[in-house]
């Protein structure tokens, strides 16, 4: 009985050459992959393009409520005292607005409740959080630029909240 590389179709195909994957594109890639692993080395070694944030102590420190009055103003009081800090009309205060917001559906998401104070905080490096004492959540308010955290900065107070 004949093979079946002799019924025709398999005898007849002419041997090709099998086509490789490019060598230059794994070397490069190896390459690559050194040159990373020696820059991340260089730096831990040197201290040479590293960016490190120190540990900061905290300067000043506030507990306020965040509250949605009637005619959607918004009013900052102290937690401490009940005194109010601020109350922004429905056209003005839009980050502190907006950060209401946000602390409050992550509250919803939490199931915590809703008359929990606020911790602000200004670091010893000058940042300013803002943290959520029912959910444990903090923001760093510096990421949403200068005038942002100096919103919630100016309701530290004049001497810049309370000592820790």
């Amino acid at each position: 009985m004949r093979s079946a590389l002799s019924l025709g179709y398999f005898d007849s195909r002419k041997r090709r050459a099998t086509s490789r994957f490019p060598r230059w594109i794994l070397l490069a890639a190896a390459a690559f992959l050194l040159f990373a692993t020696a820059a991340v080395l260089f730096g831990q070694v040197t201290g040479i393009g590293v960016v490190r944030e120190g540990a900061s102590r905290p300067l000043a420190v506030r507990d306020i409520t965040i509250t949605r009055a009637p005619g959607d103003q918004v009013v900052v009081t102290d937690a401490a005292t009940g005194a109010v800090i601020a109350a922004y009309p429905p056209d003005q205060g839009g980050f502190v607005r907006g950060s209401l917001r946000a602390f409050e559906r992550m509250r919803d998401v939490a199931a915590a409740p809703k008359g929990a104070a606020y911790r602000l905080i200004r670091w010893e490096n000058g940042r300013v959080s803002l943290s959520d004492t029912a959910t444990g959540q903090r923001i760093y308010l510096d990421a949403f630029g200068r005038d942002n955290a100096a919103a919630f900065a100016a309701l530290l107070g004049p001497q810049g909240g309370g000592k820790p």
